[in-house]
């Protein structure tokens, strides 16, 4: 699940609060949580391999002479958008509002809302730039955008490919800058949650959790190649009918 549903426009972290509420499962606990983590960080690596190590050698020259190429803007650009996502994150944190946000009624609700703000910026969206195109105010929304995908059933990539789209992006460039930003994101939120399970000082099934990796890796490393491959054909359609669908039961039951 949380393979499938991380880079697609749909909401990871709804699913795996909500299928297990739905289907009365115990709670998977937080070292699953950072093992699918894990596994969902090896797959975009490994996705974007070709692409990463240009863009951190462009990185590392822009800081030792000061030039920027478009390479190494676009790691700057990972980095700033990172910010608000990591700020709001720890006042959320800090506030202990966890809980309150994981409510079904908010997750249907924003579940249907952006879904139909996904529709829009596909449609409306001039889609003739890419990501090296960004400017610095383009990247700070779509940063802002990121961060109010902290509240469950927006999706970080939907959210983040939606701003892009509104911006002018292709669909492709949209995901590309999408799930490059979850690099950090992802790294950020298994930090934070492995700093929890170390304080709490639970006993940890690894076999379990090395099966959570790589179950996790194989099905987001699919899901990243197949939804790019068929981006341009299929459009956002399929995922804007799928979360009205999603949020339409999800009212029902409650």
């Amino acid at each position: 699940m949380q393979g499938l549903t991380e880079f697609l426009p749909i909401s990871s972290s709804g699913h795996l609060i909500l299928f297990p509420q739905l289907l009365g499962w115990q709670d998977q606990g937080l070292a699953f949580d950072i093992a699918v983590h894990v596994g969902s960080l090896f797959a975009v690596l490994l996705y974007f391999r070709y692409d990463l190590k240009p863009l951190l050698v462009s990185w590392v020259l822009s800081c030792k002479n000061k030039q920027l190429t478009s390479e190494s803007r676009l790691v700057w650009a990972i980095g700033f958008a990172t910010i608000p996502v990591g700020l709001v994150g720890l006042t959320i944190s800090i506030a202990g509002w966890e809980e309150q946000l994981r409510s079904p009624m908010i997750i249907a609700s924003t579940t249907i809302f952006f879904g139909l703000m996904l529709l829009k910026a596909d449609i409306s969206g001039i889609k003739n730039r890419n990501e090296f195109h960004l400017n610095w105010q383009d990247v700070m929304i779509i940063g802002i955008a990121q961060a109010i995908a902290l509240i469950p059933g927006t999706s970080r990539s939907g959210i983040t490919i939606t701003a892009a789209l509104f911006l002018g992006l292709n669909r492709q460039a949209a995901a590309r800058f999408s799930f490059l930003l979850a690099i950090p994101v992802i790294i950020l939120a298994g930090a934070s949650e492995t700093v929890t399970l170390i304080n709490q000082n639970v006993a940890v099934d690894w076999t379990t959790l090395l099966l959570a990796v790589i179950f996790s890796a194989i099905s987001a490393y699919l899901c990243i190649k197949i939804f790019i491959k068929l981006l341009d054909h299929i459009g956002m359609w399929p995922f804007v009918l799928y979360r009205l669908g999603l949020g339409a039961v999800l009212i029902w039951m409650m």
